[in-house]
C-alpha cells in the first residue's frame, strides 16, 4: 500500500509542477486535463501526508516514553501514544478504502428501463410500483427525473418505462438495482385472496456522453411519427415522436414524451448512446471470470436479485442474503438502508475477493 501511495504522491507533485509551467499555462486544454487529474488524487494525497505525519509523531512520542523518568509525564505520553495509534489505524483503513479502484461511471447520470416480466397485468402494476419507488427515492436525493418513453399496461401499470435520472452520484447509488425484481402479493384483481408471484426487470445504464460513444449518422435510420401517448391536440396533429434504429446492432430507441421533435430526437440519442456504451462495457467484462463477475455485481439482467414479499412485510436481497422490513416505507422511496448495505457488501467483495454470493 505504501509503495502505491508514494507513487501517487509523486505523481501529484509532478502535476503541480507542470501546472505552474508556462507551457501548460498557455494551453487551456492541457491545463484542464491536469487539473482534473490532480483534483482526483488531491484528497488521497492529503490523507497520506497526514498518515505519514502521524507515524512520525507516534515514533517521536514513543521515544519520549522510553526517555521519560517522570511517572506523571509517562501517563500523559501513554495517552498521547494511544490517541496517535487510533488515528494511525483509522487513516490506514481510510487509505485502503480510497485505493479501491473506483467505477469510472459512478458520477454519471443514469438511464433506467423498467419492463414488466411474468405475471400479466400484475407484473405491469409492479413495474409501475418500482418506477414510483425510484421516483420517490430520486426526490429524496434531489435528483432530476425525466420520462423518455412509456408503454402502458393494464390496470394502470407499465409494460415498459424508460427514463433519465440526473444528479450527483446517481449511478453509484442505483447501479446495483439492475436485474430481476420479484413481487409476492395478493393482486387487487384477485377475488380469492390468492398470493401471486410476478416479476419486473430493471436496467440501469450509465448515461454516455458523445465523447464516450461516437455514433456514425450513416448508421442510423430515423423515423418520425405521431405520438400515441398523452399530450392533447398538439401531439395528435404534429408528428413529433422519434424512432432511432442503429443499423449495425439492430438497437431501436423510441421517444415520444416531448412535444418537440428535436427534444425527442436528443433524448433518443442519449438512450442509444447509453445502450451502446453499456453493451461495450459488458463485452469487456466477458474477459473476467464468471464467478468474479457475479461477486462484484455485474451479472446479467436475468438474475433474480430481490423479492418483495407483501404478506410478510419483507424485502429480501438475494445477493447479500439480507432481509429488510417496513416494505411500505421502502416503496415510498426510503431505500438508503438497502442501497447502503449493497454498497458496503460489494465494496468488501472488491477488497477481499469475497465468497460466492448468497443464493
Amino acid at each position: 500500500m505504501i509503495e502505491q501511495l508514494e507513487k501517487i504522491e509523486k505523481r501529484f507533485n509532478e502535476i503541480t509542477e507542470q501546472m505552474a509551467s508556462q507551457e501548460v499555462l498557455s494551453d487551456p486544454k492541457q491545463l484542464q486535463v491536469l487539473a482534473k487529474e490532480r483534483a482526483g488524487i488531491e484528497n488521497l494525497v492529503s490523507k497520506y501526508v497526514d498518515f505519514k505525519t502521524t507515524l512520525k509523531s507516534l515514533e517521536d512520542t514513543q521515544a519520549m516514553l522510553s526517555e521519560s523518568h517522570d511517572d506523571e509525564m509517562a501517563v500523559m505520553v501513554k495517552e498521547e501514544i494511544k490517541a496517535l495509534q487510533q488515528k494511525r489505524d483509522q487513516l490506514s483503513e481510510e487509505l485502503k478504502e480510497a485505493l479501491i479502484p473506483k467505477d469510472p461511471n459512478d458520477e454519471k447520470d443514469v438511464i433506467m428501463e423498467i419492463r414488466a416480466g411474468t405475471g400479466g397485468d400484475e407484473a405491469a402494476m409492479f413495474a409501475a410500483d418500482l418506477f414510483r419507488m425510484y421516483s420517490r427515492y430520486a426526490q429524496t436525493k434531489r435528483w432530476g427525473l425525466e420520462v423518455i418513453d412509456i408503454s402502458e399496461g393494464g390496470e394502470g401499470g407499465y409494460k415498459e418505462i424508460v427514463y433519465e435520472v440526473k444528479g450527483k452520484n446517481a449511478f453509484s447509488r442505483l447501479k446495483y438495482e439492475r436485474g430481476v425484481h420479484r413481487v409476492q402479493r395478493v393482486p387487487v384483481t384477485e377475488a380469492s385472496g390468492r398470493i401471486h408471484t410476478s416479476t419486473a426487470t430493471v436496467a440501469v445504464l450509465p448515461e454516455a456522453d458523445e465523447v464516450d460513444v461516437d455514433v456514425n449518422p450513416d448508421d442510423l435510420r430515423i423515423d418520425i411519427f405521431h405520438s400515441s401517448g398523452a399530450g392533447g391536440q398538439n401531439v395528435n396533429k404534429v408528428a413529433t415522436a422519434v424512432r432511432l434504429t442503429h443499423l449495425p446492432t439492430g438497437l431501436v430507441v423510441v421517444c415520444q414524451d416531448e412535444r418537440s421533435q428535436l427534444r425527442n430526437r436528443q433524448k433518443a440519442m442519449t438512450v442509444l448512446r447509453s445502450r451502446l456504451y453499456d453493451a461495450e462495457r459488458r463485452k469487456q467484462e466477458e474477459s473476467i471470470d464468471e464467478e468474479r463477475r457475479s461477486q462484484v455485481g455485474t451479472g446479467e439482467r436475468a438474475e433474480k436479485i430481490r423479492t418483495y414479499n407483501y404478506p410478510q412485510d419483507r424485502i429480501t436481497d438475494h445477493r447479500i442474503g439480507q432481509n429488510f422490513h417496513n416494505l411500505p416505507a421502502t416503496m415510498e422511496g426510503n431505500m438508503d438502508d438497502i442501497i447502503d448495505a449493497l454498497i458496503a457488501y460489494f465494496r468488501m467483495q472488491s477488497v477481499t475477493g469475497g465468497d460466492k454470493q448468497s443464493e
